[in-house]
């Protein structure tokens, strides 16, 4: 079986090393010339790092990344609202994992270039269109990026396109979608070397929709050092209906536009405007998504990640349902020598999960805790469990994991377990 993926993002990487698994040996074809490790820091759920250690990457990941611990949300007068154990120290068999994007690629990079070969991953191939063909194949045509001077044609059994929520896939299938959907809020990310927050292990959202700041370290490294590598956002809400420039995650941001509203947010275990003067850069993006697609695959082309179902960044779940994407094409393939029938399978397990996610992130996620306490006690509180009980606030939770598929029980099931070391993860 001949398959070409198209992008070399967390996605595409992702799926040509779960393919490698079944036995599947992909091509991977990516628009920019050079790969380079860019981005800020993200978070990956449990079920995403059970499915790259199941492709044998967790000692990679746990010597560059910080495993997650904890997970406390606040008001915006530093008040605690709610915390939560995660990852390892929750019970889950496999950890929650803070890293720098750059670093996971390059990670996702080296593995697909050892195990694949180097010749089966292609920079500078930008697709300008895809064809089926009448003999059951489908026809890709690649451009040089910029120019659009034609590069060549291939052929192949099975188009994945994992090329992002501009993808020229989907474009080419939806061509009246038009632009990604904004919904008011800008976000400025970044990275700032500094003295650990709390005890250098959790991730802390202070805020509410529209006002929030969230901080969390993403280098094992600089805690070994007993420093942190801060990975940041600061998220503010605008009117929806104003203009908005296309998102990119390399855009330099403008800190006097967004530290104004943050001048007073100052702990004694956290200062907000101290964090943000740090940064080396800032990046500044709006947050955007697209509505849920009734189909992603036609013939034998079908969307994975942000192609298929880009969502709004709450929850941690962009760059981990993309990876649970990835496995679950695999899956069917293996499962499944017909094309067709495996792509319907793959279909018929993420298109309606991930359609669950995208609209529960527009509704907040689990960070919808913090929204309804900044209702319901703009000014502080003296008890939270006057404002939202306990009980409120674990259903909540609870009930964005079950959503998101990232229940510990439901991650456990079924899993080779990993023994945690200083120097990384060996499977017992």
């Amino acid at each position: 079986m001949d398959i070409i993926i198209i992008g070399a993002g967390i996605g595409g990487l992702t799926a040509a090393l779960a393919l490698e698994r079944v036995g599947i040996r992909a091509r991977v074809y990516e628009s920019v010339g050079e790969l380079r490790p860019l981005g800020v820091g993200i978070n990956l759920l449990p079920h995403a790092t059970k499915v790259l250690g199941e492709c044998a990457l967790l000692e990679a990941l746990t010597k560059t990344a910080v495993a997650t611990s904890e997970l406390i949300y606040l008001n915006k007068l530093g008040q605690e609202i709610w915390r939560e154990l995660r990852g390892l120290a929750a019970g889950y068999a496999w950890p929650q994992l803070s890293i720098h994007r750059g670093d996971l690629q390059m990670i996702l990079l080296r593995a697909v270039r050892e195990r694949l070969g180097e010749e089966r991953i292609r920079t500078g191939h930008h697709l300008a269109l895809v064809e089926q063909m009448s003999d059951g194949k489908v026809r890709a045509r690649f451009v040089a990026r910029g120019t659009n001077e034609e590069i060549k044609f291939v052929n192949t059994d099975l188009l994945i396109a994992a090329d992002g929520i501009h993808s020229t896939v989907r474009a080419q299938l939806y061509p009246h979608e038009g632009p990604p959907k904004w919904n008011g809020v800008l976000l400025w990310r970044a990275t700032t070397q500094g003295s650990p927050i709390l005890s250098g292990r959790e991730m802390i959202s202070l805020g509410y929709s529209g006002l929030r700041f969230i901080a969390y370290p993403i280098s094992r490294r600089e805690a070994e050092r007993g420093r942190s590598l801060i990975n940041w956002v600061a998220e503010i809400g605008r009117d929806p209906a104003s203009p908005f420039r296309r998102e990119d995650w390399n855009r330099r941001g403008n800190l006097e536009e967004v530290l104004p509203r943050f001048e007073r947010w100052v702990f004694d275990w956290l200062g907000v405007p101290a964090i943000m003067h740090g940064a080396d850069a800032i990046y500044e993006y709006p947050c955007v998504d697209r509505d849920p697609l009734d189909r992603w695959t036609f013939g034998r082309v079908t969307l994975l990640g942000d192609a298929a179902h880009p969502m709004y960044p709450m929850g941690s779940n962009g760059a981990s349902q993309a990876i649970l994407d990835a496995k679950a094409l695999a899956q069917a393939l293996a499962s499944e020598r017909n094309i067709e029938r495996a792509l319907a399978a793959y279909e018929a397990a993420r298109r309606p999960a991930t359609t669950e996610i995208v609209l529960a992130n527009r509704r907040q996620g689990p960070s919808e805790i913090q929204t309804i306490v900044e209702q319901r006690a703009p000014n502080g509180f003296d008890n939270i469990e006057a404002v939202l009980s306990a009980a409120e606030r674990a259903a909540i939770a609870e009930a964005y994991k079950r959503v998101a598929r990232f229940d510990r029980v439901w991650v456990n099931t079924d899993s080779v377990v990993p023994e945690l070391t200083e120097s990384g993860a060996k499977f017992q």
